[in-house]
């Protein structure tokens, strides 16, 4: 019953403070040494590459996804990956995109960082390894393990700046909780099969950007923002409106490639054909952009870069976005 962590650096990671403020130094071996009760389980550890979840790259995480996946061929229970908390919700689903194994592929992290009054990186990373090696966690995908919850990697997100339970799932709740060092599910999600492996080299190549609409917005922004794009994630006000001026322009953009209409809200979906007016969702899914549903504004950016990467035609990413959202 061995589990695999890799770690990645982030706040869970820092120790000392030096001239620039609270820096990267402890290894996985350091950050298990801390742990009480993580001896139970057998761990195979993997400093992988200690660096800002701000500084991670999808080649980073594909890479992570192929050595976690090979971790699992070789026995592995399951993985627990660490890393800074910026991302993390981005980085977590895009390795859920692509995990096709029945182990468990837990993420985790930490709010308060070691040279603080009560670092909450070691129960988060107990946590996380307790999940990793339960049998009842399998077939989830992707997970993140953040206070004591489990959350799917398709519905977490970092909902607070400094609050250690910043990760929630505000569509769906959390999937279980760790009790008394048990791990109890509440709710199993039926999983979605994972997405095809993706050519490294089309995928940094394959570029797509996020607008979020604001007040009294200027859609002459837009063309400054396109040249060269392959893809648009655009996110309306509540239910999937933007400002009229821009609903013709984003009807051109999408004559030319995918654009995916998602909220900037946080929570809830787009809807498809409640309201009518000019830039409503009604009229946006007309001009042709595809619907984002459940998806945020973040989730939406990754899987419409992975799909492009795959060479998905504007029909794939509308029943990607079907299915995912």
């Amino acid at each position: 019953m061995t589990v695999a962590l890799f770690t990645l650096g982030g706040t869970i990671a820092m120790a000392g403070t030096g001239a620039q403020g609270v820096v990267s130094r402890l290894t996985g071996a350091d950050l298990t040494a801390a742990v009480p009760g993580l001896a139970d389980i057998p761990l195979d550890v993997r400093d992988v590459e200690a660096v800002p979840s701000a500084a991670l790259a999808y080649r980073q995480i594909l890479d992570l996804v192929d050595a976690a996946g090979a971790a699992v061929a070789d026995g592995a229970t399951g993985v627990v990956v660490t890393q800074g908390t910026d991302t993390l919700e981005e980085t977590a689903f895009l390795a859920d995109l692509l995990w096709p194994h029945p182990e468990p592929l837990v993420f985790t992290g930490a709010m308060r960082n070691p040279t603080l009054a009560g670092p909450d990186g070691p129960a988060n990373l107990l946590a996380a390894a307790r999940i990793a090696a339960a049998p009842a966690a399998r077939d989830l995908g992707a997970l993140v393990a953040f206070n004591d919850e489990i959350h799917a990697a398709r519905f977490a997100r970092k909902t607070h700046s400094t609050s250690t339970a910043t990760f929630a799932s505000p569509n769906a709740g959390p999937l279980g909780h760790v009790i008394e060092g048990a791990v109890r599910l509440l709710t199993r999600p039926p999983r979605h099969a994972p997405l095809p492996p993706v050519d490294r080299d089309r995928l940094a190549a394959t570029r797509v950007a996020l607008h979020t609409v604001t007040l009294d917005d200027d859609p002459a922004l837009l063309d400054a923002l396109t040249p060269g794009l392959h893809g648009l994630v655009v996110a309306g006000f509540g239910v999937g409106h933007v400002p009229p001026d821009f609903a013709p322009a984003l009807g051109a953009l999408a004559a030319r490639m995918p654009v995916v209409l998602a909220s900037r809200t946080g929570a809830g979906s787009v809807l498809r054909n409640t309201y009518g007016a000019v830039g409503s969702e009604t009229d946006l899914r007309r001009r042709g952009l595809v619907g984002g549903g459940l998806l945020d504004p973040y989730k939406a950016k990754v899987l419409l870069r992975l799909l492009l990467a795959g060479g998905a035609d504007r029909a794939a990413v509308a029943e990607a976005f079907a299915r995912h959202g």
